[in-house]
């Protein structure tokens, strides 16, 4: 999937652009935030810890606290413009793909690799809990280099 923000970093013009996506989720376009939008779509569609991009916008010259990264990551998650996925307990990736599917995990790089939601079969799902239903399936594949 084509990122709807590809070209974001070379063409300034952008910036108002991301500013109305991010009124449109009902978000308040701070300069933060847009700083942020920046780095996460600013480019080809990508995997990002709130830790990376924090390290990148330190070398954007975008002062902001890994808190705010944060902070700022889970808004756009639940505004529906990124994808969070969890490798385990401790450490997250969000997607700018939000298109349905799966992933490997390369473990000894920490390294996210998408997989196509058509490479993956299930035979069958469980039933959800009475009252529920399945708003999505998140498959992990958790890799590391062979020898």
């Amino acid at each position: 999937m084509t990122d709807r923000f590809s070209t974001a970093r070379a063409l300034p013009s952008r910036k108002p652009c991301l500013t109305a996506v991010l009124r449109m989720a009902g978000l308040r376009p701070t300069r933060q935030r847009v700083a942020l939008a920046e780095l996460l779509f600013g480019g080809p569609h990508r995997h990002v810890s709130a830790e990376q991009l924090h390290g990148e916008a330190g070398e954007a010259h975008v002062n902001v606290s890994l808190a705010t990264i944060y902070n700022t990551l889970h808004q756009f998650h639940q505004a529906g413009l990124l994808r969070e996925v969890a490798v385990d307990a401790s450490r997250s990736y969000f997607d700018t793909d939000t298109s349905d599917h799966h992933h490997f995990y390369v473990e000894d790089e920490q390294r996210m690799i998408d997989i196509p939601a058509s490479a993956v079969e299930f035979a069958a799902l469980p039933a959800a809990p009475q009252g529920m239903k399945v708003s999505h399936v998140d498959v992990v594949i958790r890799v590391r280099r062979a020898g």
